[in-house]
């Protein structure tokens, strides 16, 4: 939330600059708040556990946020009793008219797929189109970010040899910015995926930054220029024994999985997974919240005309 201080006081450019949020006893007395509204895309089979883990990450920002979940069908899910999904989930056709102030779009087991291959691909599309006239900031999370920069800008993905698995160090590629305020020079983030967009190919594009990234695991975190959407090639949403889940799963199917790098204690599956990613996984979806949507959406969702570029704020 930002800090209110006097009109004109010598402080505010200072701190504007090193991006904290302040606000001048004018602007705040003539501001109207409301909560954010949050739409969700649950994509993963497990939806409950999906959903906690975001709903965690959103809990952690002071903003009042709303939440809605979307889900890509209505056909029934392996892992989620149907009466959950039709309680609590709403199809596209009941939102499409609505405006949102963001939109997270999660990762999907589709990794080894051709993205024309996916039985909803169209609709992905469809959704994501969408988002772009009714949705202030999306953040796309692994699969949803491979699919959203194919969609979107036409950058596709190569499949690796071996899927990767684990915890990995990165490093921030600009610096100062909003969205990583905060962070350490160097911080972990867990990846677990079967694809990778070239880096090269990123950082080449005019209309997208790289925000971080990992000599072993590549591109992290990518900003489309115009600020509408965030692109995470990892999970900072996951708790601490997800890759774990997921790897005695890929062992009992006979998969014969590499063990998840930098995630045990010694490397040594049979010993605790070490949890080191939790801060700047929360860190980042509360950067997001303030400086991608509360302090860009309209007040009134109905004109997303209204929405204030960045520019204005810095």
């Amino acid at each position: 939330m930002p800090v209110r201080i006097p009109d004109n006081l010598p402080a505010a450019e200072i701190l504007e600059s090193e991006n904290i949020f302040v606000m001048s006893e004018t602007r705040a007395a003539n501001q109207d708040i409301r909560p954010m509204r949050v739409l969700i895309l649950n994509l993963m089979p497990n939806k409950i556990e999906t959903e906690t883990q975001l709903l965690r990450l959103l809990g952690n920002t002071p903003l009042q946020v709303d939440v809605d979940l979307l889900r890509i069908h209505d056909k029934e899910s392996k892992h989620t009793s149907i009466d959950h999904m039709n309680t609590f989930y709403r199809d596209f056709e009941h939102v499409r008219h609505n405006n949102y102030d963001g939109l997270i779009i999660t990762g999907a087991p589709l990794g080894q797929i051709d993205f024309e291959d996916v039985v909803y691909w169209e609709h992905i599309k469809e959704i994501i189109d969408w988002s772009q006239e009714h949705v202030t900031s999306v953040l796309f999370l692994c699969w949803a970010a491979h699919a959203g920069l194919f969609h979107l800008y036409g950058i596709n993905r190569s499949l690796l040899e071996q899927k990767r698995s684990g915890v990995f160090n990165h490093t921030r590629t600009s610096e100062p910015h909003p969205l990583l305020r905060g962070f350490d020079d160097e911080f972990f983030a867990p990846h677990s995926r079967y694809a990778e967009v070239n880096i090269n190919d990123l950082h080449q594009h005019a209309e997208i930054e790289v925000l971080a990234q990992s000599p072993e695991a590549g591109a992290y975190i990518a900003l489309s220029r115009n600020n509408r959407n965030l692109f995470v090639m990892g999970h900072p949403e996951y708790q601490k024994n997800t890759l774990n889940d997921e790897y005695q799963r890929d062992l009992g199917l006979g998969i014969n999985p590499k063990i998840p790098s930098n995630y045990y204690r010694d490397n040594d599956p049979s010993q605790e997974p070490i949890a080191r990613w939790h801060s700047h996984g929360s860190l980042l979806v509360s950067n997001w919240l303030n400086y991608y949507v509360y302090q860009l959406t309209p007040y009134d969702l109905s004109d997303m005309s209204a929405m204030t570029p960045w520019e204005t704020k810095k």
